[in-house]
């Protein structure tokens, strides 16, 4: 039996956890190291087991705690080229990588102590910004969680996924109402900013195939969205597709600073 987390999810911090007694991988440090050991030890997960590291891009609340808990743990550190050379030059990161930096061509699937990967790219206003399918023992994972839009060639690895954590952002209207100033709006709500309920909902309704068993909604906004909101805008999408929730598919949004575990 496996165990996914979401160990954070948010502005504040984000860090996903799929492993089994044998194998672990995290996707993104964003919080410190022993924030996510002590997370883990909640859910009954040993930090230990982490054996690799996935990083979808250099934005701080994704990277914060990436250089220590990849020393802490001596364990590989998974990135496209360029997602590798522009954490070397970021603060939070520096050149303290390099003995753990294993490349990933985006688009060519990697095989690692049993573990099937792809990397793709998502538009969002990073150096890059990788979604992730991730075959994980016989289950499929798709991480996309900062996506101004999600492009069409990112369906086709959501095709076969058992479980797909997406960005439900931002409600339009608590945004435009808020109190961001206007370029900010702006760049939130652009083809490379994040994700809004409406659009990951319009998503969901391409997204969903027979075999799709969970959707997981990550990176609220605590600002400009509420849990609430953002499932009732993806479980209406799936539900105008005839579906019944959660009997058909489950439905969850991610905490932004509390563990979520399932067992798979």
């Amino acid at each position: 039996m496996g165990k996914f987390l979401s160990i954070s999810s948010g502005s504040n911090g984000n860090c996903y956890y799929i492993g089994n007694g044998h194998t672990a991988l995290i996707v993104d440090a964003g919080i410190g190291f022993r924030t996510i050991k002590s997370r883990l030890a909640s859910a009954g997960v040993d930090v230990a087991s982490v054996g690799m590291i996935f990083v979808t891009h250099d934005h701080v609340d994704h990277i914060r705690g990436l250089a220590s808990v990849a020393q802490r743990l001596s364990v590989p550190v998974y990135a496209t080229a360029k997602l590798h050379d522009a954490l070397s030059r970021h603060k939070a990161v520096g050149p303290e990588l390099s003995g753990s930096r294993r490349v990933l061509r985006a688009g060519y699937e990697t095989e690692m102590r049993g573990v099937r990967c792809v990397s793709f790219e998502v538009p969002h206003d990073a150096a890059q910004t990788l979604g992730y399918r991730i075959e994980f023992f016989g289950t499929t994972f798709v991480f996309m969680t900062d996506l101004g839009f999600v492009p069409d060639y990112a369906y086709g690895y959501c095709a076969s996924a058992d479980y797909v954590i997406i960005e439900s952002n931002y409600d339009v209207d608590m945004l435009l109402g808020g109190n961001y100033p206007p370029d900010l709006k702006a760049r939130i709500m652009s083809d490379r900013g994040h994700l809004s309920n409406e659009a990951c909902a319009a998503a969901l309704r391409r997204i969903w195939h027979p075999g799709l068993r969970g959707i997981f909604l990550c990176h609220l906004s605590k600002d400009n969205n509420t849990q609430e909101l953002a499932y009732n805008t993806a479980r209406s999408s799936l539900t105008s597709l005839g579906l019944s929730v959660p009997g058909d598919i489950r439905l969850e949004c991610m905490p932004r600073s509390e563990v979520f575990s399932m067992d798979f």
